[in-house]
């Protein structure tokens, strides 16, 4: 069993994968394996990743952030 979180500063879950057995009823493609994006609601299909991969996307996440908040510096 593996689970990956990567939540914000204000605890609100980003992404989180893991491949618990909890979301069978949803018949996704990919059960067990799965991620759950911005809630713990919103459970998409997904395929196992590892660590290197979650940590890329990660890094992704937050330099697209970093982006955009630079850019609503810029405009003031």
């Amino acid at each position: 069993m593996y689970v990956y979180q990567y939540m914000d500063s204000s605890d609100v879950i980003v992404f989180r994968y893991d491949n618990t057995g909890h979301h069978k009823k949803l018949n996704l493609s990919t059960h067990p394996h799965h991620k759950h994006e911005g809630s713990d609601d919103n459970v998409v299909p997904s395929a196992a990743k590892d660590l290197a991969n979650i940590l890329k996307e990660k890094v992704e996440i937050h330099e697209y952030a970093l982006r955009g908040s630079n850019k609503r510096c810029r405009k003031s």
